[in-house]
Formats: structure tokens, sequence, C-alpha cells
């Protein structure tokens, strides 16, 4: 593939274009409008987790409320207890019983005290973490409309230089400037560099076979970096 004039002046004119670029992806506004606009993306995903885990805490906490208050009056049956051993009754027996229930009682007052107390921790997680989406969203806003000023302020810069390159690409061959825009979009850049010794950019020392395939000012793609190399 054969490099020319038009298309180092093209990405000379490109490299224009990504410095702005750069710069606008490395501002404070773009950085907050980001992290604003990832918390939210996820945000309701977690708030509804948040929200059904509260909710079936909330239905265990009620089933094991009522399995005390069972328990409960299942004990107060034995109040009358020195009654039921005058009439006879096998004292052996509803001592046993009895004493089957308080720890039945114990063992469910323990778990419903660990719940209450994990009810606790969800609801105060849940409330700092709606607390903290809306002053994401809040964050959002703001940087959105602050984000969208800084490139606004770079417009009529970056359409200058996109009307430059237009019109140099007409000058290229179509198939060499779709593979030159689909590295571009990779984030690969420089995209076309000359051999230094016998050097890509990138480090990669170039194979010796591949020298001949650049004799003529053709270029061949770097196998370390995959940047297209020319030999000046």
């Amino acid at each position: 593939m054969p490099v020319s004039k038009e298309l180092l002046e093209y990405q000379q004119v490109d490299s224009q274009l990504r410095k702005i670029e750069l710069e606008l992806a490395s501002s404070e506004e773009r950085k907050k409008y980001m992290q604003a606009k990832k918390f939210i993306e996820v945000a309701r995903e977690k708030l509804e987790s948040q929200e059904k885990h509260a909710e079936e805490l909330r239905n265990l906490r009620e089933e094991l409320t009522a399995r005390v208050a069972e328990t409960t009056k299942a004990i107060e049956e034995y109040d009358d207890l020195d009654e039921m051993l005058e009439e006879g009754a096998d004292i052996a027996f509803y001592k046993k019983n009895a004493q089957t229930l308080l720890d039945k009682l114990r063992t469910v007052k323990s778990e419903l005290a660990r719940l209450i107390a994990e009810v606790t921790s969800v609801s105060e997680e849940y409330k700092k973490f709606k607390e903290q989406t809306i002053a994401m969203q809040k964050q959002y806003k703001e940087y959105s409309e602050k984000y969208k000023a800084v490139k606004n302020a770079r417009a009529a810069e970056v359409d200058e230089i996109t009307k430059k390159l237009a019109a140099l690409a007409k000058k290229i061959e179509p198939a060499i400037l779709e593979r030159y825009q689909q590295k571009r979009k990779e984030r690969i850049f420089p995209i076309v560099v000359p051999l230094t010794g016998d050097y890509c950019m990138c480090g990669f020392e170039f194979p010796k076979f591949h020298m001949s395939e650049l004799a003529g000012g053709n270029m061949v793609e770097c196998e370390n970096c995959r940047r297209y190399i020319y030999k000046p």
C-alpha cells in the first residue's frame, strides 16, 4: 500500500483535530459529566435491587414477629401449670414442653434481633445511596451543560479543521483512507510513521524481510502497534 504526500498532509491536519479531542476529553467538565453519567446508568438498577432486598427483609421480620407472638401465646398457656398439676397432670411432660417453647422463643427473638439490625443497615445504605444518586443527577445536569459549552467554544475551530480534512480526503485513495479512519477509531495515532533505523516508533524492530516491501514508497503495518510504517 503506497504512502502519499496527501495522506501525510491529511494526518498532519488530523493531528490538530486529535489535539482538540484530547483536550476536551481531559477537561474537568467532561470528567465530572462522565462520572455522573456512569453513576446514573447503574443507579436505577441498584436502587431497585436494594428496594427488593429491603422488602424481603420486612416480610421476614413480620414472619418472625408473628412466630414470637405465637410462641409467647403458647407459653402463656402454662400460666395455670399449678392448677394442672393439682388435677394430676404429668409435671415432667409439661416442664419439657415449656422448656422447648422457651428455647424456641429465645432462638426466634435472637433471629429477629439480627434481622432488625440488618434491616437498619440496609435502610441506611439505601438512604445514603439515594442521596448520592440525587447529588449525581444534579452534577450530571450541571456538567452536561458546562461540557456542552466547552465543546461549543471549540466548534468553529473543529469545523475549520474538518473542512480541510474533507478537501484533502478527495485526493486520497478511498481504500487507504478507510483503513486510516478505522485505525483512528481504534485510537491509534499517529497512524502513518517513518521507519527510524530498523525500528517503529513503538520500539518494535522491523523484520529484515519486510524491508523490500518498503521500497518504492510502500507502507507496511507494524506487527506490534499496527501503525503503518514507511521508509522516508
